[in-house]
């Protein structure tokens, strides 16, 4: 058998990996979306399916007015005395010289859960992950973060034992154990204890095209470490590799010996006019996860099988049989679940009736605060997780003001996003309109041609067909003769790279979902009656 990287498509970054008798599991960042903590599992590293994400209750995650990219960064998911550790960090704050993030705790014995109240644990720096050392003693490895303007703001990596009977850092044996390279912003360490070392695996360079995992030893836990001569992975020297940004990640064994290690990539896409290149490119997908084969030299440093910069073929490990799962993608959901699909997610909040409800065979979301508003809205989205496909919805809304839309929505964050919607007009009364969202600049693309509405058409179909570098909407009254709206959005606009350009938080990828928004406060409900996602 071989991997088929990437092994988790679309927005799966900052993979922790970990074996739990004979199945692996990878757990990932999922930054403002709620639930918190995507975890997928898998009997034979090639084959992967999403089970749960921990995180589902506000005792858990409280994200109200989370920044943009705030929220869950780098959660870590280790097995040990028996159960499952889940360490995660909530970021208050994204831009400027401050990282305001509370890191926590929480166990369980299976990964479906129930998961323990959450345990405090510090501020100092996010990135955190739960060494258990062979004698029983537990130490959280993290960045440390220094908001000071004549300090880098990466100043290492800090060690602090855990005591288990006190559920308590013991902030006086806290020490910075590794300074990193000369690369600079190192972060996301896992600690291990092989071959008689401590080796330290971090990502440093920043999530971007720049992005490399380094590793250090030492003979002992605090220090002093030495540094790989050899970076461990990276493709910031081999621009035309399929998978590019490779870095964060973490180091797993199989039952036989053999050592994998799952890592953060990115997947550009140039316009044709452009330079292969300059720019780099456009990760519309956000930052997936891959999984490298590791072989181990007589110096006792980790390569990564076949090169540092990563393959997209990896040999699964030897004497493994195939476990595939039934496919559990939303292709074609017609809301017969109590609960949304394990695919949809949410903004910073659960989904509750203050949001919406599945009823009758429906989702009904009620209108509530912008696409820009980083307290309360009502979208229910999913990632984009193929460069081609097509998503369609079919809505029954009857606005009557202009500040009530509801619809179709490609979202990256609140700054960037569009949306084909029903909406309201003075002149038409009921129209469809196609709006976008760019760097903060709203534009509507329709305006005085908005598509009127016909009072005896209940229901209207919307349709995005998504073409790697561009994408556009199309709607409906009948379900089957679809008429296509002329405009043509360019994708990079949903893209890490392009968010780059104008904010500090670049870390998701785009989504697909339906949305209500009613910034009049009168909450108009809308009705979804299905929802379909269909790779090409």
């Amino acid at each position: 058998m071989k991997i088929q990287n990437p092994v988790l498509k679309g927005f799966n970054a900052d993979p922790s990996i970990v074996r739990a008798g004979d199945t692996y599991y990878i757990a990932n960042s999922t930054f403002e979306w709620f639930p918190g903590v995507q975890i997928h599992e898998s009997k034979d590293l090639v084959h992967w399916q999403l089970v749960t994400r921990p995180l589902s209750t506000v005792g858990l995650l409280d994200m109200k007015g989370n920044a943009d990219s705030g929220g869950i960064w780098a959660p870590d998911l280790s097995y040990a005395d028996g159960k499952f550790w889940l360490v995660y960090t909530d970021v208050k704050v994204v831009d400027g010289a401050f990282k305001d993030c509370t890191n926590y705790l929480t166990t369980a014995e299976t990964i479906e859960g129930p998961w323990s109240d959450l345990i405090h644990l510090n501020g100092v720096g996010f990135d955190a992950s739960l060494f258990h050392d062979d004698d029983g003693k537990k130490y959280l490895v993290q960045m440390e973060w220094d908001h000071r303007e004549y300090h880098h703001a990466f100043n290492g990596i800090k060690c602090t034992e855990y005591s288990v009977k006190e559920q308590r850092l013991l902030s006086e044996t806290a020490k910075i154990i590794w300074r990193g390279t000369n690369v600079k912003l190192v972060e996301g360490p896992h600690l291990y204890k092989l071959f008689g070392y401590y080796y330290l695996f971090c990502a440093e360079g920043g999530t971007s095209y720049a992005h490399q995992e380094v590793v250090a030893r030492s003979k002992t836990l605090y220090g002093t470490y030495e540094s790989q001569p050899e970076t461990f992975l990276t493709a910031f020297d081999a621009p035309d590799n399929a998978l590019q940004k490779c870095g964060h990640g973490s180091l797993v064994e199989t039952p036989n010996g053999e050592w994998y290690f799952a890592h953060l990539t990115g997947r550009p896409w140039h316009h044709s006019y452009e330079s292969a290149h300059d720019p780099r490119g456009w990760c519309t997908l956000g930052r997936e996860t891959a999984i490298q084969k590791v072989t181990w030299t007589n110096e006792g440093w980790p390569e990564i099988v076949g090169g540092k910069q990563g393959s997209m073929v990896v040999d699964a490990p030897k004497g493994t049989q195939p476990f595939e799962y039934v496919s559990n993608t939303v292709v074609d959901d017609q809301f017969d679940q109590e609960e949304l699909n394990i695919h949809f997610q949410t903004l910073r909040v659960p989904f509750s009736d203050r949001i919406g409800k599945i009823e009758n065979g429906q989702l009904r979301l009620n209108g509530l605060g912008s696409l820009a508003n980083v307290h309360e809205n009502s979208l229910v989205a999913r990632r984009w997780q193929a460069f081609e496909f097509a998503a369609e919805t079919k809505v029954r809304y009857k606005p009557t003001t202009y500040q009530q839309m509801a619809g179709l929505t490609n979202y990256y964050n609140s700054t960037h996003w569009s949306m084909i919607q029903l909406t309201w007009n003075e002149m038409n009364g009921r129209v469809i309109e196609v709006t976008e969202n760019n760097q903060g600049v709203f534009k509507s693309y329709l305006k005085e041609a908005a598509i009127s509405v016909p009072e005896e058409i209940e229901y209207v179909y919307f349709k995005t067909i998504v073409s790697t570098s561009t994408y556009s909407y199309a709607y409906s009254f009948d379900g089957e003769s679809w008429i296509d709206i002329p405009v043509q959005l360019d994708a990079k606009v949903l893209s890490d790279d392009y968010v780059n350009s104008s904010y500090g938080g670049f870390f998701t990828g785009a989504f697909v979902g339906m949305v209500n928004v009613d910034y009049s406060g009168y909450n108009l409900p809308a009705v979804f009656d299905y929802f379909r996602y269909q790779e090409v």
